[in-house]
This record gives structure tokens, C-alpha cells and sequence, in this order.
């Protein structure tokens, strides 16, 4: 009985001592290649960052954050059979990252990661286009939360449109695809611009940022720019799919079953207003049906497009009061207001798109959007609000300003922005003129709806 016990003991304490050489081992190890790879040597980091990896998987994340950057350096330096394998060898360390550290490794993103890396090299792993969409799908309704990777939403949309040009997914389909990816990326640019707001609000109010926050305005910044083009690229991807020749016919076969689902009808209702189908009798019924079975601010919304249309523009003002005293939510109240503003600026009402553009800024300060369509109607009213020629094109000075804000406080203007103000500038009195009325420095009201004045520069 004894020897037993004395056999277990020593065992005990060999596996302990071998365990603990293995674990001194891999620490070793995981010093070296965490080295290399903050030099980026990956190639050296290599080696030693495979026996951690397959000796001591659980034992630090480093593993797979920096085998990440391992594998993916081979591949870019790899061709043939060899790519192929360190392809799949990344697929494998996704894998693995989530098997041994599911906490640190969320589905959605690094899901996405694993479809994307097959996606961008379909062609070297013969991938179909059903087999990629469908493994950025599963992705996306096990964790949409975290599926947030531009490139990876564009691709997701993109694989549909490729299934739909290839008649093997309906037009239903293509549409509700591409309202689940537009919402998702609406979401992340909420986001973003909420946490930007407080940026711009704090430098606005004259404070200065610390270089943290200067350096989170910038990456917020970044982040509105990748989404902005992500929106446009998806938009342009439906581009003509989504005309009304296709859109009525769907909408119409549709309507009954779904004629008091909110969701199906906001979404049919808003596929119609943007894409300019609301001539056809049936944008106005699918209204009626959207505003009866879910009432809110966008069915007020809609309701007052329909009155506009209907040349009952003062009723469909009311409407539009009612849809933006229900919303509650900050930042869809201020892209209603901007909707509501273009909408009043179309149809020549100034002074009251002026009214929603500024409720728009101030709820999303971050958006420069309403700044250049207030310029515009600025620019646009120039011969009918100044009382001598200088003075309309003074007005000129006012729009620049005006453009010149949308610039500084929202990233994915500023080339627009930029070319509003040079174009503007140029139209404004030049310093010849200036001399010649002598008027440097002086104060000109601005008259009519615009209400304000503006200060000539000095010479």
C-alpha cells in the first residue's frame, strides 16, 4: 500500500515538474515571438510562435492576436499551394481563438474576419458565391451586434446582389437584404456620431481637446468616413435593381398578406419615397396601411409626402410637426429634421427649412450636411435678399461661412464642403470692390428671410 502511495506521489510530482518545464518553456517562447512580431520579423516570429500555439494553446492570447499578424504576413508572401495552406491556417486560428478564448473573441467580428479572409481569396479556395454568403449570414444573424466591419458589410450586400443577378435569389430577398445591411450601418453611424457630438460640442464651446480626444475625433472621423462610403457603395450596388418598374409589381402582389406588418410596410414605404415611386397610387395606400397599423413619427412622416404631393403643402407641414415632435430618439430626430429641411428647401420654403436644418445641427452637431443646404438657400437667394449689387453678392460671404462649418465639424464633408467655399468666395465681392465702395470692415444686414448680416472682410 505504501509503494502505491509513494508511486502516486512521485507521479503526482513528475507531472507537476513537467508541467511546469512546459509552461517555462512556453513563456520563453511567447517573449520571443511577441518580440519579433513588435518588430514585425514574422517570419522569424514564426517558429517559436507555432510550438506555443500547439503546445500551450490556453495560454495567452498573444497567440492569436499576434499569430494573426503571423499568418497573415505569410500569405502575403506566398503563392500557390502555400497560400492556400496558410489561408486556411488563419481560418483555423479564428477557430481555435474562439475555442480557447471565447470571452476575448466575439462571433461577429472575428465570424466576419473568417468569411472575409475566403472572400477576398474566393478565387484561389474556389469558393461560390452561395457558399461565402452564406457564411457571412450565419455571422450576421448569430451575433449582428458585433458584424460591424465595413468591408465585411459591403461584401455580405455585394454576395447577395451577385445571387440575385444570378436568378438565384428573389427580388424579396435583394430588398430585405439590403434594409437589414442600410440599418446596420444607420446603427454604427449613430454610433460614431454620438461620440463625436461630444467632441465637436466641447470645441465649439471654445475648449480646447486634450490630444486623447483629439486623436478619438479623429478615429471617429475615420470611422463616419468608412460607413459614408460603405452607404453610398451599397446604394450604388442596388442602384437600378430597385426602380419602380420592379419595386410596384413586388410591393403590389405583396401588400395584402403584409398590409398590417409595421416592419414590412415602413420598409416598402421608404423603398418607394427614395427611389421616387410615390406617383403610383400605391406608395399612398401603403401609407394609409403603415400609418394605421404602426403610427409614429415616420408614418407622419410619410403621410406628409403624400399631402405635399397632393398640393396640400400646408397640411403636410402640420404632419411633418407632429412626426418630429414624436420622434424621441436624438439622433433619427435629427435626420428626420434634415429630411424635413430638404424636403421645405425643394419647394422653396427657406425660412422653414432653415428652422429644421438647425434643429438637425443642433441634436447631431457632427452631421455638416444641413450647414451646406442652409449655404445653398443662402446662395440661392442672393438677387432677392440685398438692396444693391454689393450687397447681394454679399450674401456670398454668408454661404461660404456657412459652408465653412459644415467643413470643421464633419469629416465626410469636407471635400464638398471645400469646394462649396471656393465657389461661393469666388462670387462674393472681390477686394476691388471692397476698395472701391469703401466699406472694409463695415456690417451689411442682410434682408428677406434671411434675417442676419454679415461683416465685409478688411483690406
Amino acid at each position: 500500500m505504501k509503494t502505491k502511495i509513494t508511486l502516486l506521489i512521485a507521479l503526482f510530482i513528475g507531472l507537476n515538474f513537467s508541467f511546469a518545464q512546459q509552461n517555462e518553456e512556453c513563456m520563453s517562447k511567447l517573449s520571443i515571438f511577441h518580440e519579433y512580431a513588435k518588430a514585425k520579423n514574422y517570419d522569424a516570429a514564426f517558429e517559436p510562435w507555432m510550438f506555443v500555439r500547439e503546445t500551450c494553446p490556453k495560454f495567452n492570447n498573444a497567440i492569436y492576436i499576434d499569430g494573426e499578424k503571423i499568418l497573415t504576413h505569410k500569405i502575403k508572401n506566398s503563392s500557390g499551394a502555400e497560400k492556400i495552406a496558410f489561408i486556411n491556417d488563419l481560418i483555423k486560428l479564428y477557430d481555435q481563438r474562439a475555442q480557447y478564448f471565447s470571452s476575448k473573441t466575439p462571433k461577429g467580428k472575428y465570424g466576419a474576419l473568417s468569411c472575409q479572409l475566403m472572400y477576398d481569396n474566393r478565387e484561389e479556395l474556389g469558393k461560390s458565391a452561395q457558399e461565402l454568403y452564406d457564411c457571412f449570414d450565419a455571422v450576421y444573424k448569430t451575433d449582428k451586434k458585433n458584424f460591424k466591419n465595413p468591408k465585411s458589410l459591403y461584401a455580405y450586400f455585394s454576395l447577395m446582389v451577385e445571387l440575385y443577378d444570378a436568378g438565384k435569389k428573389p427580388a424579396a430577398a435583394l430588398f430585405n437584404n439590403y434594409d437589414d445591411v442600410a440599418e446596420k450601418v444607420e446603427d454604427e453611424i449613430k454610433i460614431a456620431s454620438e461620440k463625436l457630438n461630444k467632441l465637436v460640442a466641447k470645441e465649439e464651446g471654445g475648449t480646447a481637446l486634450t490630444s486623447k480626444e483629439g486623436k478619438y475625433k479623429k478615429y471617429y472621423g475615420q470611422v463616419l468616413n468608412a460607413y459614408d462610403k460603405i452607404a453610398s457603395g451599397i446604394d450604388g450596388k442596388l442602384g437600378p435593381r430597385a426602380n419602380c418598374d420592379n419595386l410596384i409589381p413586388l410591393y403590389t402582389k405583396d401588400f395584402e398578406e403584409h398590409k398590417t406588418d409595421g416592419v414590412w410596410l415602413k420598409r416598402a414605404v421608404s423603398r418607394m419615397y427614395y427611389k421616387d415611386c410615390t406617383d403610383d397610387p400605391l406608395y399612398e395606400k401603403m401609407v394609409k396601411a403603415y400609418d394605421g397599423a404602426a403610427p409614429s413619427a415616420d408614418t407622419k412622416y410619410f403621410v406628409g409626402t403624400v399631402l405635399f404631393k397632393n398640393g396640400k403643402e400646408n397640411e403636410a407641414i402640420k404632419y411633418f410637426k407632429q412626426s418630429y415632435d414624436l420622434e424621441e430618439d436624438t439622433f433619427k430626430k435629427a435626420s428626420l429634421a434634415n429630411r424635413i429641411g430638404l424636403i421645405l428647401k425643394k419647394k422653396g420654403r427657406y425660412g422653414q427649412a432653415r428652422t429644421y436644418f438647425r434643429n438637425s445641427l443642433r441634436l447631431n452637431p457632427s452631421n455638416g450636411r444641413p450647414h451646406l443646404s442652409i449655404a445653398g438657400m443662402y446662395a440661392a437667394s442672393a438677387n432677392n435678399c440685398g438692396n444693391t449689387t454689393f450687397n447681394k453678392r454679399a450674401v456670398y460671404w454668408l454661404a461660404a461661412q456657412e459652408a465653412q462649418k459644415a467643413a470643421r465639424v464633419d469629416p465626410t464633408q469636407k471635400k464638398n464642403a471645400a469646394k462649396s467655399v471656393a465657389n461661393y468666395r469666388a462670387k462674393a465681392p472681390s477686394k476691388a470692390d471692397i476698395f472701391t465702395c469703401g466699406c472694409s470692415g463695415q456690417v451689411i444686414k442682410i434682408g428677406c428671410w434671411i434675417g442676419t448680416s454679415v461683416t465685409v472682410p478688411k483690406i
